[in-house]
């Protein structure tokens, strides 16, 4: 998760969400990522979907079920739904997105054997987005 705040940052830098994803597969990260949807003009340049597609991309294949991705904030339903069509073995998150969140939305939309764990350094991924969001207002 740590990583995955390292792209949270470079993302507040660049003037994006900050909102960094990193997978990681048999111990090793293979894709790393943050929101690029200012850089790209992109409203579906999440870092998670960027993630992933790094990640299948490196892998040579569209599923994931052998990954772990970590991202700092709860994905929103699209990027939900993304996870779950890679079939992505483990979700990680840190700060819960009550307004935005899959959770809220569709808490079922997750592949049903992909393992969530929530909460892991949620207090600075949270910091992080209230610093950006309050900087921006």
């Amino acid at each position: 998760m740590k990583q995955a705040l390292h792209e949270a940052q470079r993302a507040f830098e660049r003037g994006e969400v900050p909102v960094g994803a990193v997978v990681v597969c048999r111990d090793r990260i293979i894709a790393r990522s943050h929101n690029l949807t200012e850089t790209l003009n992109d409203v579906t340049a999440h870092a998670e979907m960027q993630a992933i597609t790094a990640a299948a991309n490196y892998l040579g294949g569209k599923y994931l079920a052998d990954c772990t991705l970590y991202v700092t904030v709860e994905p929103c339903v699209m990027c939900a739904g993304a996870i779950a069509w890679s079939q992505m073995g483990r979700l990680v998150f840190g700060a819960a997105d009550e307004k935005r969140g899959y959770q809220r939305y569709a808490p079922n939309t997750l592949h049903p054997k992909t393992a969530i764990l929530q909460g892991v350094l949620a207090d600075e991924c949270a910091s992080l987005m209230k610093d950006f969001f309050k900087k921006r207002r």
